[in-house]
């Protein structure tokens, strides 16, 4: 299938989406997120896709929302379509590993897209924020929520209030990334981080994916019980078998997802 708004590159196991309106510098439009949330929900049901890479361009992963779109809705607008909202959220409940690789700006919308993916690999160029109180609004797809929890209260209600940029070595420091690689190996460290991902158990990771994203819903008894049934779970797959065995007998493990 062939679209208008991201560039595709599926070599097994992993699927590299590419966020592709540069004269924009990635602006999210409906267009773009229908898309993208068409894409995540094909890569989830396609077995040979064990890993997705969500990126941009060196420049920008995505400058915010298009305010062009947005300029001339009023609140019915908004509040009856849930404008982006069901793509966002389509896009955050896709089970398999999401790792957003992030250079340049990630900006409103595009820094609230990378804090949907599980994790985030920033580029040494990379800047981000949520500037939309210089538009006289505020983030609108979770990033009051999503900051907050990822840096803390202070440092998100400083940015939020005063539409600062956070750059990578920041980022890193505050937790809102996981590493920083230089812009140029930006999309190969994404890769090779992937590839060892697509080495490990599907079962696992979709396990450990959905339990960590529980830990955000849940209190510290609820979440840890959580865990323990789907560990207690995943000691009656072929996968617990293959690995243990294969952690005794000095080998690397094959798994087989069942």
């Amino acid at each position: 299938m062939a679209y208008e708004t991201l560039i595709i590159e599926h070599e097994e196991p992993v699927l590299i989406v590419r966020l592709n309106r540069p004269d924009a510098l990635n602006a999210l439009n409906n267009k773009l997120l229908e898309e993208l949330s068409m894409i995540m929900e094909d890569a989830d049901k396609n077995d040979s896709i064990r890993v997705i890479i969500l990126t941009g361009s060196k420049k920008a992963f995505a400058a915010g929302a298009d305010i062009k779109e947005m300029m001339a809705k009023g609140f019915v607008d908004m509040f009856h379509n849930n404008f982006f909202s069901n793509h966002l959220d389509r896009i955050q409940s896709t089970r398999k590993p999401i790792i957003a690789a992030v250079a340049g700006y990630a900006l409103g919308g595009g820094c609230e897209l990378a804090m949907r993916c599980d994790f985030i690999l920033a580029a040494d160029n990379a800047k981000f924020g949520q500037p939309e109180i210089n538009l006289g609004v505020m983030a609108g797809f979770g990033g009051t929520q999503l900051l907050s929890k990822f840096v803390g209260k202070a440092k998100s209600m400083e940015m939020h209030l005063t539409g600062r940029h956070m750059d990578a070595e920041e980022a890193e420091r505050a937790g809102l990334v996981s590493r920083i690689v230089p812009a140029d190996d930006l999309i190969k460290e994404a890769t090779a981080t992937a590839l060892k991902i697509a080495e490990k158990s599907m079962l696992s990771c979709l396990a450990i994916k959905e339990s960590i994203n529980r830990s955000f819903e849940l209190g510290l008894t609820e979440g840890t019980l959580f865990e323990r049934r789907l560990f207690n779970a995943l000691f009656s797959t072929e996968d617990k078998k293959e690995g243990m065995s294969a952690f005794i007998e000095k080998r690397t493990p094959k798994f087989k997802d069942k």
